[in-house]
């Protein structure tokens, strides 16, 4: 036993695959005395493929060549188990006489490793008798010995062919190349008709199964053959080989295939696709050229007389983008890197026709340059390429040196115009990122100013935002680029990462996160003081800048500064005056049960962006609201503070109740005191949500618009009196009736007129807005009519102001009044009815306050005015009792003395309600008080169905 270990240990290495597993067999048979013997191989699926025989009768190996791995034969136990097996020989079938001589016989198995698994077994046939121990032992020590020689064992490789004379064509020739999917899972195995050309097969003796594959397949050449295809598998990696097949003639053919593994959905390989040809001649040609032509320096392609590619060299290979196999038997026209060639076809087509070598240039893919050399064969024709980019763009860069040198001239210019006009730190950032960086290649921009000895960073290009809020507020240390910037006024330059470590290492990691190899640290002086740095940063490694690009640093790097400085102060000012212009303006709408509102107000395009545009909604008493919106003539600061005198104005007025006709002529006195230079348009709108009816007043200003419910638009025609400082008081008022769930719309001319459009223009503008939106929210009508009428890139230099109101009325059976006499009973009558409404509307513990309320305001008519006399009661958010008459006497509050019998009426009054008060009208006035329902909230106020409101169409 020793002596035959020591005898395979003698055989040299690098024998043959299929050699070692002949010897491994041969010693492991005469061992064990046995009477033959097998080598089977893993192969695809569950199938072992027999190998290597020794022993076994013809008929008998032919019944061996395919075993089912998950079989019981001791074979596929051993691979199985990944141990030896031990199985007696299968008994014959009925009539079967060939396997009688293998009566009590056994079958001992050994696997056979490889890299992560049994790849294979090899069998003895014992004579009956399990082996023993040591046999057992001498079997594994054989099967290690294969298995070690097999992993040694070169490849095998193709037939090399010496063949004298002959053309390349003849050599070359186009070859039938053959498509085969092969399913892994259920082991089925397709072929095209040219794989079964390739494979000498037909379509009636074909069995699609991956056995039939492995049938064919020489022994010799199996084993490496399937191991590729294991790897393959196990790598998710391109299968490649050259093997020889069984001819129907009885002969074996050299046949090369390549595919790749295919992936299921989880990322698990369930198939293979590939292609197979004969390389019986094309091998033998490509070895005998290649010591000519495989390693030329330019680029060489043999075609044949219908443009098919024979021959290819590396070169052509690494241009066109394809290996040699992907590449034979292909049209030259039909490949993607060939159509982009143009030119090429009509000068190869032409040069065959004229058969006289011809040369030109053409322009590949990339930015390529391809100078080629066509030579007509008698047949076929070559082609011979020289890759000149190189030589072109050597040619470009003397070019580009000088155009770069114009063109950062040029980029100064560019700058100091753009920096000129920049008014915003941004306007500022963008400048230098437009034309700075790409001047000098930069691929970020950081931008730090220094503040109480922190590091505040106001804008950044090209830089990670994670980034940012590192940088941002970190505190100066001493030994930093920034500081030594600031400190010396001199530009300090960072080459690479390595530098940035020895020079300051201990922020090192911060430069490194930003991505950067170098960077350019630009101090920032302006009026004598440094107060930032601008950072350009360099992602390419070991930059340098020329003399020329430091200078150009250095010269914008005051420029920015100066802009920047500026830009700042600009900024400051537009805050201050934003923050005016907003404490001027309503800070939020009302939430009223009236109406449902939304406002936006735009300045102008240019200036600090205040101006005397305002509007306003102030709730009244007695379900009333009053729309405002006004313009002041000018822009500016003077304006917006005529702008906020004036809507202060209008809110005292308005509260006073007093008819809009009185407010707007005490406007018009108000605005004649501040000088004969002062002038204001202004509308006022009173809304009574009880009935519907709108007063408007208006001084100047443009007519509002109506959105009905069914979706017509029609602007009011206003009795427009001149503006507030010119005007010659009364004013007149406009009566009418506003449908519920209409939308008023008031606006400012900015909103409508502009240098391209009339005011009529606009109108009409707005009005197919209104008529075309079907969206029910206030708020994006809002934005959508701005951003229609006065779009973001066309500046505008008045301000802007819209107000859009939907009016809601107070549903019917929240209403009850009642005349009644100007007579004493007359506070027992309303007593009554005020004592069976709020039982109605389920408010019994507001009847004894409101009792008291109606009793003393009607005992105060009867008293002190004159009929008629009414009395009225509104459930909203709130009840409200109000009582008229016809006298316009005001109502004043007396401080009675103890033993004064009367004169405590209204004292009682304003202690028993949330509010009251009195409003005129041409008639007379109404005394009315407020009490607060418990818990009350908006839908109290008014409750309408929503689905009676008809949408904006």
């Amino acid at each position: 036993m020793n002596g035959r270990l020591a005898l395979l240990e003698s055989v040299e290495a690098g024998i043959a695959e299929s050699e070692a597993l002949r010897l491994a067999l041969l010693h492991a048979v005469a061992e064990l005395g046995g009477l033959g013997g097998a080598v089977h191989l893993r192969g695809p699926m569950s199938a072992l493929r027999l190998v290597a025989s020794m022993g076994l009768p013809p008929s008998d190996a032919r019944s061996w060549e395919i075993v089912d791995q998950e079989g019981v034969e001791a074979p596929a136990l051993a691979v199985r188990r990944g141990r030896p097996a031990w199985a007696p020989h299968p008994q014959p079938s009925d009539g079967d006489t060939r396997c009688a001589r293998w009566s009590g016989a056994g079958l001992a198995a050994v696997p056979l490793l490889g890299a992560d698994r049994p790849r294979g077994a090899l069998t003895v046939v014992t004579q009956g008798a399990q082996p023993t121990a040591g046999q057992w032992e001498f079997m594994g020590a054989v099967a290690a010995w294969a298995q070690e020689r097999t992993m040694a064992a070169p490849p095998p490789t193709g037939r090399l062919r010496e063949e004298a004379g002959g053309s390349i064509s003849s050599d070359l020739r186009a070859v039938q190349v053959g498509t085969w999917d092969w399913n892994m899972r259920t082991g089925e195995l397709l072929w095209d008709d040219a794989a079964m050309i390739v494979y000498g097969a037909t379509p009636d003796s074909f069995v699609p199964r991956v056995e039939s594959w492995m049938k064919i397949v020489h022994p010799d050449d199996l084993p490496s053959t399937l191991a590729a295809v294991e790897k393959a598998i196990r790598d998710e990696s391109i299968f490649e080989a050259e093997y020889r097949v069984l001819r129907p003639d009885g002969h074996y053919g050299w046949t090369q295939t390549r595919a790749r593994v295919v992936l299921d959905e989880d990322g698990e390989p369930y198939r293979m696709i590939g292609r197979a040809w004969e390389s019986n001649e094309s091998p033998a040609a490509r070895n005998t050229l290649s010591r000519v032509l495989r390693h030329m320096r330019d680029g060489f392609l043999a075609l044949d007389h219908d443009w098919k590619i024979l021959f290819t060299n590396l070169e052509a290979e690494r241009t066109l983008g394809y290996q040699d196999e992907d590449l034979f038997g292909r049209v030259l026209w039909q490949l993607p890197p060939i159509q982009h060639m143009r030119g090429l076809e009509a000068g190869c087509r032409k040069a065959a026709e004229e058969g006289a070598p011809a040369e030109f240039d053409v322009e590949g893919a990339a930015g390529r340059s391809f100078h080629l050399r066509i030579v007509p064969m008698p047949d076929g024709i070559t082609i011979y390429s020289t890759d000149v980019s190189e030589q072109r763009k050597e040619d470009a860069a003397r070019v580009a040196a000088q155009q770069a040198a114009a063109e950062r001239a040029a980029r100064t210019a560019e700058l100091t115009a753009a920096l000129s006009k920049a008014t915003t730190s941004q306007d500022v950032i963008d400048a230098v990122a437009q034309r700075v960086l790409p001047a000098v290649a930069g691929d970020g921009l950081l931008m730090h100013i220094v503040e109480d000895g922190q590091l505040h960073t106001i804008g950044a290009r090209g830089v990670p935002r994670d980034i940012l809020g590192i940088v941002d507020g970190r505190a100066l240390m001493e030994r930093d680029p920034i500081s030594e910037a600031i400190v010396t006024g001199n530009s300090v330059f960072v080459n690479t990462v390595q530098e940035y470590r020895m020079r300051y290492p201990h922020i090192a990691d911060l430069a490194e996160a930003t991505g950067m190899h170098a960077a350019m640290y630009l101090p920032l002086t302006a009026s004598g003081h440094t107060f930032g740095v601008c950072v350009i940063t360099f992602e390419r490694p070991g930059i340098t800048l020329s003399s020329e690009e430091s200078t150009l640093l250095t010269a914008i790097s005051a420029l920015v500064a100066h802009a920047l400085e500026r830009a700042r102060l600009y900024e400051a000012e537009h805050t201050r005056s934003h923050e005016l212009q907003r404490s001027l303006l309503p800070k939020d709408l009302p939430q009223l049960a009236e109406c449902t509102t939304a406002a936006r107000y735009l300045p102008a395009g240019q200036g600090m962006e205040v101006g005397g545009d305002w509007y306003d909604v102030i709730p009244l008493s007695a379900g009333r609201v009053a729309f405002v919106i006004g313009d002041v003539m000018g822009h500016g600061l003077s304006e917006a503070a005529t702008m906020g005198r004036l809507r202060t104005a209008v809110r005292t007025l308005a509260d006073l109740e007093l008819p809009p006709d009185e407010i707007m002529s005490h406007l018009n006195d108000a605005i004649g005191e501040l000088g004969e230079d002062s002038y204001a348009t202004c509308l006022y709108a009173l809304y009574d949500s009880t009935d519907g009816r709108c007063s408007i007043v208006s001084a100047g200003h443009p007519p509002p618009a109506v959105v009905r419910p069914d979706g017509s638009v029609h602007f009011l025609d206003t009795v427009s009196d001149p503006p507030l400082g010119a005007a010659d008081p009364p004013f007149r008022t406009l009566e009418l009736t506003i449908p519920a769930e209409s939308l008023l719309v008031f606006y400012t001319d900015g909103l409508v007129e502009s240098l391209v459009r009339q005011i009529d223009q606009g109108q009409a503008e707005l009005a197919r807005l209104l008529s075309t939106t079907s969206n029910n929210d206030l708020a994006w009508l809002s934005d959508q009519l701005v951003a229609t009428l006065l779009p973001a890139d066309q500046p505008t230099a008045d301000d802007s102001a819209l107000l859009i109101a939907r009016v809601h009325a107070l549903p019917a059976d929240r209403i009850a009044s009642w005349s009644l006499p100007n007579e004493p009973q007359a506070a027992g009558q309303a007593r009554g009815y005020v004592r069976s409404q709020l039982a109605d509307w389920g408010l019994e513990e507001l009847t004894m306050t409101t009792e008291l309320l109606a009793s003393e305001l009607v005992g105060n008519v009867v008293r002190y005015a004159k009929g008629p006399m009414r009395l009225r009661l509104l459930r909203g958010k709130e009840l409200i009792c109000e009582v008229s008459d016809g006298s316009l006497t005001m109502p004043r509050i007396r401080h009675a003395s103890e033993t004064d019998e009367g004169g405590r009426g209204l004292q009682l009054v304003a202690a028993l309600s949330q509010r009251w008060g009195t409003r005129y009208t041409v008639t007379g006035k109404w005394i009315w008080t407020v009490q607060q329902l418990a818990n009350s909230n908006a839908s109290d106020a008014i409750e309408f169905d929503a689905d009676s409101v008809a949408p904006l169409s």
